[in-house]
């Protein structure tokens, strides 16, 4: 194996920032925040930007949280939009292929994984409403506005060079199913090759239609509308439960933070079904084992390894989750403004590509959100009609003094809270930097081995091996191993610093200018 050493400086600017996966989308965000726009403004268009540049992650065919934070006063506020069951949903159409097996590592299959790919797979999505209903609410540009930079990017089209081209060939066969997402992405069913001396470039004519519709007609057509009945009538015709009736009562909620303490951090998470308590869960059982400065890595590792296991262990068989061979793919957005205000947002198809359906007509992938539901009958995150699965996204805002601080999240399904937690613990029990936190080597204990970064020093794996089965992987850009974080901080100095993952190749942090 060829291996580099990498590092990623933090960015820094008194005129605010946006971290992203993608420097398309940063950069569109970051220019809002030039022209004027706040926090919020910047997020949304950067959120709409990502679902055009990086479809296998997120887009308007999924769903998410997002938590605002205001500079001046630190009032938060949280928007759940994430994904729901259709109302027609009906159970007994996901047979188990092995009822009497699983645990909360590995539930029982379901039949030709209906719950996974294809349009059963597939829960009413929020993010439209959710976009819109943050702009109404924090922004100071319109709808129009906001939608603007993402549909040129639709009609130029998903630039194909050789990252985009890694992450649809490792996926083509699951595409290749599909018709419409085959023939959006694909060549002839066929992975894409990256331009050898042009860039090539996959033009979203269809969804460039419906986001210059919804820019002209409001949000609310994609669930009231037109739009809403010609993206109804795809799922329909594709075997979706979705009806227009699902649609038209969909709305995004506003609730007040859930609040919680490390050490000198205030930090505000989602309420309810998302990573946000456990991720508390987890904080306290690391701070009641009290590291210090001067605890070792690998004494660390294993507080790590044994707060997040037993969160899990109360978090699965109590609160429920889908626990599936497939990875969980989603965007994270960390943006602040010149003004210090804070927006931590999240937005999922969960799998890579959702379930790797294209609507036909309405130009979108959709999500795979059915996928977050317990195949299994009786438990308390159980398949249901009408309601939300249990998420594991996980944004967070941290605050000193009552004011915004720090805003973090990641993408990568169960890997997104434990990462949070060892970030936010290098920061407070080991004074690590925003930069230095972002290098530290991590494990993950969210799958029946504990995997653990071979960068880590060689006592860390020794460790936890005294309690728990390892294995020592590679942060490697594929398989994911570990999660894909982004922040944005206050600096000493009164200006502002940002962080994106260091080894994704097109995760940056973007600057607006004076």
């Amino acid at each position: 194996m060829q291996t580099f050493s990498i590092r990623r400086p933090a960015v820094c600017s008194p005129h605010g920032l946006v971290a992203a996966q993608n420097r398309h989308a940063a950069e569109a965000g970051a220019a809002v925040l030039a022209r004027g726009g706040n926090a919020m403004d910047a997020a949304i268009v950067t959120a709409l930007v990502l679902s055009i540049v990086e479809p296998w992650l997120s887009g308007v065919g999924g769903g998410g949280f997002l938590i605002h934070a205001d500079g001046r006063t630190g009032a938060l506020d949280t928007l759940d939009f994430n994904v729901r069951s259709p109302r027609g949903l009906k159970p007994a159409d996901y047979p188990l292929t092995d009822a009497g097996s699983g645990n909360w590592f590995a539930w029982p299959a379901v039949v030709g994984e209906r719950n996974v790919a294809g349009y059963s797979a597939i829960c009413v999505p929020g993010a439209i409403a959710g976009f819109a209903a943050a702009l109404e609410r924090y922004g100071t540009i319109s709808w129009s506005e906001a939608l603007q930079p993402a549909i040129e990017h639709a009609e130029r089209g998903l630039e194909i060079d050789w990252y985009a081209a890694l992450c649809i060939a490792v996926e083509v066969a699951g595409l290749s199913r599909d018709p419409a997402i085959s023939a959006l992405l694909l060549d002839n069913g066929q992975p894409p090759k990256a331009g050898a001396d042009t860039r090539r470039f996959k033009p979203m004519t269809a969804k460039a239609a419906l986001l210059k519709r919804l820019a002209k007609a409001g949000a609310r057509d994609f669930y009231e509308g037109e739009a809403a009945q010609l993206i109804a009538g795809d799922l329909e015709a594709g075997g979706s439960a979705i009806r227009t009736d699902d649609l038209a009562s969909y709305q995004a909620m506003w609730s007040p933070a859930l609040t919680g303490r490390y050490r000198d951090l205030d930090i505000a998470a989602i309420p309810g079904l998302s990573g946000g308590p456990t991720f508390f869960d987890a904080a306290r059982r690391v701070e009641a084992r009290g590291l210090e400065q001067a605890s070792s890595q690998a004494d660390a590792a294993l507080t790590y390894a044994t707060a997040i296991r037993e969160a899990y262990a109360v978090r699965l068989n109590s609160m429920g989750h889908a626990a599936t061979p497939q990875a969980g793919c989603t965007s994270h957005v960390s943006v602040v403004d010149r003004d210090g205000n804070m927006v931590s947002l999240t937005n999922t198809l969960l799998s890579r590509f959702g379930s790797r359906v294209a609507l036909p007509r309405a130009g979108i992938i959709m999500n795979n959100g059915m996928m977050w539901f317990d195949p299994r009958p009786g438990q308390p995150n159980s398949m249901a009609p009408g309601v939300k699965p249990l998420a594991n996204m996980c944004p967070l805002v941290l605050s000193r003094g009552g004011k915004p601080w720090l805003a973090i999240g990641a993408a990568g399904g169960r890997t997104i809270f434990p990462t949070l937690l060892q970030m936010i613990s290098g920061i407070a029990d080991f004074g690590l930097s925003l930069e230095d936190v972002f290098h530290r080597p991590r494990i993950d204990a969210s799958t029946p081995r504990i995997k653990v970064d071979a960068r880590a020093e060689p006592d860390v794996a020794a460790r936890i091996a005294g309690a728990f089965p390892v294995e020592i992987v590679e942060d490697t850009l594929y398989p994911v191993n570990f999660s894909v974080p982004s922040a944005v901080m206050r600096a000493e100095d009164g200006g502002f610093l940002g962080m994106a993952h260091p080894t994704s190749p097109w995760a940056a942090v973007a600057a607006a200018s004076a």
